[in-house]
């Protein structure tokens, strides 16, 4: 109970008038419901719940957000109803818990996909309400700080669905710490080997570093005061999943890594921070390039603050964050910071561009079907660092860095995004592969004849832009399988003296019988080559009854008799395709699968089927109406060919070593690609076969260790070094 009276202290602390029985109560019910039941740990379920609320109680949520928090597992994971929630706690609690409750009872074909829809769902729910998020972050930061207990299999599956959706959707939210706390805990289970020589390099130097800090928080802190800005000022060493990422960004290894320092200067208002800022450039001298004003120009997620880098005391790098007391509330909280039904009132109307991003996140979504695409694209809003551009009329657009005129005409409007046929940057005529950069003035040129091309998809980088562009394309290829299948089913019918006109009826018992659902998806399937004419002919003819009787196959082995007429072979891929194992099958070069990807396959018609990774960017803009369920048979021994990238120190003997750990894990090596770099480094990409996706992570494991190794990656068979 000790848990639970800090939970209580803490609400009480910050919302006096809250409602503490009504946590007290919930508390009891979960601690019933889940009686008996035990985590990983060994330690009774309930704890969970109680440090699920604990952090939502530490970003000063409502009343109705904690007991969510206690309450949030209780429909998924015992006997409790949705209904007895909102009879015991209210309507506003039910909807929270049913928000983050996940999909278990409807049946996917994979895990990806449920995973998918889960999130799908959370996004919705979180589109009606905000904290439905925000509790599903406290739920996975306790879930990472406990995720030692579980074996490596998940730890790594559920570290690296963190790396990807939740730390990116924290950082999206504003919440920075919860953000790097999910940042450093899915590095050290998705990096091990990379986490554990980093973090015993910053050990070494920890009280060398703590001194540094402390000195520079003085002689910051001393500068600004006399120079009239009144602060408060915090020194600390950047996390290390950032360090990382940066030693993964220059090539090189941490001890050349000088601005790993950063001090936080907090004042009382706007005016005090832009003093700030003199005072420090005219103090120590600045870094050129350094400086982001984002105060004038916030980031989508609210946050704001002077970011400046100089060479500080001692010759160190430092970075130097500027902000007043608010601004530092909203950095580290984000939308919580905002959330007024802490004082029990709703959202007011100023509060919707808080959330604007959001809306548009979901509007962008609607026409995606596919749960697997839907995540893809969520992911790509959700990362990246962000450059800001203007229109004409000076309105100011965020996009992705990379982004090109094509993302913003969408940014803009749809229809400007449709026919989009050039761009006039800052005045100048530019190409539309052109990469726009903070501060360019951006103006579309527009031809009611211009359309979306494959072309695009290589270019675009935010979501919007790249759903717009895959719906288009796919209803143009939609509309080329109507055209061919009525075509392929009418000269068909026309060899039994009928036509389509007057088949309706048969074409729709046919259509019935081969499981689609109206006339026009058969039209459509036998456009795309997923079903034959014959079977259709043999369903829709009543004179040819008796002898589709005798020939008409089942469902899968249709597939496999459509295939089987232009690919007809015996298979060693290893790939069953819907069951079968006999069907020409071709590996795609974009993302060489390997045995325990989870993949996907696209009917090509005259070449079988192509198998993509089910994460592989080509494969997701490819028609889903193509795509069929494949599969592992499990007994194929053949080898595959992958690519590695190696980034290393250039220096005698460390390409014998890692040459050496292929040999010692039974993996050659076909072809490699060695060059140094002018900055004392080496970039070398080697195609190895290996048996699985299990022998690509030891040997991945075994190259990470090699002292002089800086970073380790699976990449496409198209990158080039």
């Amino acid at each position: 109970m000790h848990q639970l009276d800090q939970i209580l202290s803490e609400v009480a602390g910050y919302h006096p008038a809250a409602d503490i029985n009504m946590v007290r109560k919930a508390y009891q019910f979960a601690a019933a419901a889940h009686d008996g039941q035990t985590r990983k740990s060994g330690d009774p379920y309930v704890s969970h719940p109680l440090a699920v609320a604990q952090i939502i109680a530490e970003l000063k949520l409502d009343v109705a957000s904690v007991c969510a928090g206690l309450l949030h597992d209780c429909v998924e994971d015992t006997t409790a109803t949705i209904e007895q929630l909102s009879e015991m706690f209210g309507k506003e609690v039910a909807y929270l818990v049913d928000g983050v409750t996940k999909l278990g009872k409807l049946p996917y074909s994979t895990r990806e996909e449920q995973q998918a829809e889960n999130f799908r769902k959370m996004l919705l729910a979180m589109a009606r309400d905000i904290r439905v998020i925000l509790v599903k972050l406290c739920d996975r930061l306790d879930n990472m700080r406990s995720l030692h207990h579980l074996p490596p299999e998940k730890q790594e599956r559920i570290a690296a669905e963190t790396m990807q959706i939740y730390a990116p959707l924290a950082n999206r939210l504003g919440i920075q710490w919860v953000k790097v706390e999910l940042e450093d805990l899915a590095f050290k289970y998705t990096y091990p080997g990379e986490y554990e020589q980093l973090a015993a390099e910053i050990a070494k130097t920890r009280a060398e570093r703590l001194e540094y800090i402390h000195h520079v928080e003085k002689l910051i802190h001393k500068e600004m005061t006399e120079n009239g800005v009144p602060c408060e000022v915090m020194g600390r060493a950047k996390h290390l999943w950032s360090i990382y990422q940066k030693m993964k960004r220059t090539q090189r290894p941490f001890d050349e890594i000088h601005d790993a320092i950063g001090f936080r200067v907090i004042t009382d208002s706007q005016m005090h921070c832009y003093q700030g800022l003199g005072v420090a450039h005219s103090t120590w001298t600045p870094i050129p390039g350094r400086f982001k004003d984002y105060i004038a120009l916030p980031k989508p997620n609210l946050y704001q603050s002077l970011h400046t880098a100089v060479i500080g005391p001692k010759g160190e790098r430092i970075e130097i964050q500027l902000r007043t007391n608010e601004m530092n509330l909203v950095a580290e909280h984000g939308i919580a910071a905002h959330w007024k039904y802490k004082e029990g009132k709703p959202l007011a109307p100023d509060d919707d561009k808080k959330f604007a991003w959001l809306r548009q996140l979901m509007e962008s979504q609607k026409e995606l079907h596919d749960p697997t695409e839907f995540l893809e694209s969520v992911k790509i809003d959700l990362f990246g660092d962000e450059v800001y551009v203007f229109t004409p009329g000076g309105d100011v657009k965020a996009l992705p860095k990379g982004s090109c005129p094509i993302d913003f005409a969408y940014a803009v409007h749809s229809s400007i995004g449709d026919h989009c046929s050039g761009a006039r940057v800052n005045g100048m005529i530019v190409p539309l592969r052109y990469q726009l950069r903070n501060g360019d003035t951006v103006e579309i040129i527009t031809n009611p004849n211009q359309k979306p091309n494959k072309d695009w998809l290589k270019l675009v980088k935010t979501a919007r832009a790249r759903t717009k562009v895959r719906y288009l394309l796919r209803t143009e290829q939609r509309d080329k399988a109507v055209a061919l299948g009525t075509d392929l089913i009418d000269k068909a019918l026309r060899k039994h003296d009928t036509t389509l006109a007057r088949a309706e009826k048969q074409l729709a018992n046919a259509a019935k019988e081969l499981k689609c659902q109206t006339v026009d998806e058969l039209i459509v399937q036998v456009g795309y080559g997923k079903i034959t004419t014959q079977q259709v002919i043999e369903h829709a003819v009543p004179g040819l009854a008796k002898k589709g009787e005798e020939a008409a196959p089942k469902a899968e082995s249709m597939l496999k008799t459509l295939l089987r007429k232009v690919t007809r072979r015996t298979s060693s891929s290893g790939i069953k395709v819907a069951g079968e194992q006999d069907i020409l099958v071709r590996f795609a070069k974009c993302c060489s699968p390997l045995p325990g990807d989870p993949i996907v396959g696209f009917i090509t018609r005259g070449r079988g089927v192509t198998v993509h990774r089910r994460d592989c960017d080509k494969g997701l803009d490819l028609d889903p109406e193509r795509r069929i369920d494949v599969e592992w048979d499990g007994l194929s021994k053949a080898q595959h060919e992958v690519s590695i990238q190696v980034l290393c120190a250039d220096k005698p003997g460390l390409l014998a070593h890692i040459s050496q750990s292929f040999t010692d894990q039974g993996v050659n090596i076909s072809q490699a690609h060695c060059r140094a770099t002018d900055d004392g480094r080496a970039v070398n990409t080697f195609h190895a076969l290996v048996k699985d996706l299990d022998q690509l992570k030891q040997v991945i494991r075994s190259l990470s260790r090699i002292k002089g190794v800086f970073s380790v990656d699976r990449v496409s068979a198209d990158i080039q070094s």
